[in-house]
C-alpha cells in the first residue's frame, strides 16, 4: 500500500513559512538528491492554495536546468487537490468531502507512494486524522520568529520514531519519523 510522506522544509523555531507566505529561506542543496524522493512518488496531495500558487508552477528562463527539471518531475504526477471549492481544472482531481475515505481508496490503488506536500491547513487535517505515514522534516538553519508554525491545533500528543537522519553541507539536517502506533 502507498504510504503518505510529509516532506517539507521547517526553520529551527518550527515555522513552515514566514509570515508574508514567504519561503525564500529554503535551501536546496545538490547533496539533498530531492531528485531520488520525486522519483519515488506518483502522487502529490495539495491544500487549494498551494495547489493555486505551486501546483502549475512553471520556473522561468533563467532557472537553472536542475531546477526546471525538478519541476518537470513534480508536474508528471497525479495530483489531488484539497479544498471547500468543488472545482475541476483538468490536471488534478479536486476532493472537497470524506477525507479519509478519499485518502485510504487512493492508497489503496498501488504505484508509489504519496507526497503530502501542503499547505498549512491541509497538513494540520492529515496530522489530526491520523493519515500521515512519514514524516520526512528538513530543518533549516535559520530562525525567523514568526510564520506558520508546522504543528499547530494538535489536541493529542503523537508518538514518532526516528529512522533516518541525513546532515547536508549547507547544515540543513534532515529527519525522518514514522508515527508509533
Amino acid at each position: 500500500m502507498k504510504k503518505i510522506i510529509l516532506n517539507l522544509a521547517v526553520t529551527l523555531d518550527g515555522f513552515i513559512e514566514g509570515p508574508n507566505g514567504e519561503v525564500d529561506w529554503c535551501i536546496m542543496d545538490d547533496d539533498m538528491d530531492f531528485g531520488s524522493f520525486i522519483s519515488s512518488i506518483d502522487t502529490i496531495f495539495y491544500g487549494r492554495v498551494s495547489y493555486d500558487a505551486w501546483g502549475n508552477f512553471q520556473p522561468d528562463t533563467t532557472t537553472s536546468p536542475a531546477e526546471k527539471e525538478m519541476w518537470q518531475g513534480i508536474h508528471s504526477k497525479k495530483k489531488f487537490v484539497f479544498s471547500r471549492q468543488n472545482r475541476q481544472d483538468g490536471k488534478a482531481t479536486f476532493i472537497s468531502s470524506d477525507i479519509v475515505n478519499q485518502v485510504a481508496e487512493i492508497k489503496r490503488q498501488g504505484g508509489k507512494d504519496i507526497w503530502l506536500y501542503g499547505g498549512a491547513s491541509l497538513i494540520k487535517t492529515f496530522i489530526q486524522s491520523g493519515l500521515i505515514d512519514v514524516y520526512k522534516v528538513s530543518v533549516h538553519p535559520i530562525v525567523l520568529g514568526t510564520g506558520k508554525p508546522l504543528f499547530e491545533d494538535i489536541k493529542e500528543r503523537i508518538g514518532l520514531k526516528l529512522t533516518e537522519t541525513n546532515v547536508f553541507k549547507s547544515g540543513v539536517v534532515q529527519l525522518t519519523y514514522e508515527p508509533v502506533n
